[in-house]
């Protein structure tokens, strides 16, 4: 197994441990997720309201608001390093996200399905 993929499958046991004492209707820190958000370059590819590389966060919001394991996909797609398609065709893998706290990961998904 890569070390990548050991630390995020690390990270989602984590955060499948927490999600039971994390409410889904708990507030979010939106000046704590854009920090997290800033601090991992997210916003080099994703705008809140306008595509980049990324689709916008109000795009990926859109996307995932009728499906139930939202939280799910985008936990593994912020920690995974899975491959991201690109406007140009071009594929790479994705950032993995630079933090431990599980907190601060469903903070920012939070912050990302509220747009």
């Amino acid at each position: 197994m890569k070390l990548g993929q050991s630390f995020g499958l690390k990270v989602l046991f984590i955060l499948l441990l927490s999600s039971f004492c994390y409410s889904a209707y708990a507030e979010v820190d939106a000046d704590a997720a854009k920090a997290l958000a800033k601090q991992n370059n997210c916003f080099r590819c994703h705008g809140v309201d306008k595509d980049k590389d990324g689709p916008s966060f109000i795009k990926s919001a859109a996307k995932f608001k009728a499906d139930p394991k939202a939280t799910e996909k985008l936990l593994h797609h912020l920690t995974s390093g899975e491959t991201a398609k690109f406007p140009d065709g071009h594929e790479e893998a994705h950032m993995i996200l630079k933090v431990d706290d599980a907190k601060e990961i469903n903070n920012l998904i939070a912050w990302i399905l509220s747009q």
